[in-house]
């Protein structure tokens, strides 16, 4: 297990654990980015009870809006009352290590009036990609990997800070931020489509209602951005933008 010393917190969950509990309840944590994870102190250091994240970034490439894979983690107590098939290791008559579904009980194929899930082919596999890219990763290989993510992003928020009327909104952030512009937005993404830079999403593609969106865009920057990349879009947007 990553040992939490060497990670840092954006916020410390900590007394809220110990508040929680003290009032009998359980700390549940939200993940929206488990690559984060690679550089933060996890939720169950800081006395979460139940974790929940997605981890798409992780082996599953986005395709017109998915696939996605969910990700569960619970302290051991609580294991008999998760959904879904439960694998766990074992040895063969051999000697060697393998993995077997330890629970299964709860599956529709065993007790149909009592089975809290239903576990398809296609959520294997991309529990399988998600599993094959974490193997090959490793604990150290996510750890840089997060690091590399955010000094790119960080390098990114620098280089926008140098183009006139753009404003970078966020104070901290891990490989997402979000830019206000001085112009619609969705007009600005339009714009550089057209000189074949993809710049990131309008905000107002995800909240249509609130107005006050429309110049806000969200830029997300991963390993796989050069430096060429990130020229390309200050050049784009300085072209673009009054």
């Amino acid at each position: 297990m990553q040992n939490p010393s060497v990670f840092g917190h954006i916020r410390d969950l900590t007394p809220l654990a110990a508040a929680a509990h003290a009032k009998g309840a359980l700390l549940v944590v939200v993940v929206t980015e488990a690559l984060s994870l690679g550089a933060l102190m996890p939720p169950g250091a800081m006395g979460a009870d139940i974790v929940v994240a997605e981890g798409q970034s992780i082996g599953n490439g986005l395709n017109f809006g998915g696939p996605y894979v969910g990700l569960l983690a619970t302290r051991e107590k609580y294991m008999r009352q998760m959904p879904g098939r439960l694998c766990g290791e074992t040895v063969d008559a051999d000697g060697k290590r393998g993995w077997v579904l330890t629970l299964s009980t709860r599956e529709q194929h065993i007790r149909r009036e009592k089975a809290t899930s239903n576990i398809c082919t296609n959520a294997g596999l991309c529990a399988l990609a998600f599993t094959v890219h974490m193997s090959l990763l490793g604990e150290t290989g996510l750890t840089q990997l997060a690091q590399l993510n955010h000094a790119k992003a960080s390098q990114l928020v620098e280089k926008l800070k140098a183009v006139p009327g753009v404003r970078v909104l966020n104070d901290s952030f891990f490989n997402e931020v979000t830019l206000v512009l001085p112009k619609d937005a969705a007009a600005v993404v339009e714009a550089l489509a057209a000189k074949r830079i993809l710049a990131g999403v309008p905000a107002s593609r995800l909240w249509p209602d609130h107005v006050e969106l429309a110049n806000h865009l969200l830029v997300a920057v991963t390993e796989t951005v050069t430096d060429d990349d990130m020229d390309a879009l200050v050049a784009g947007l300085k072209e673009v933008l009054p």
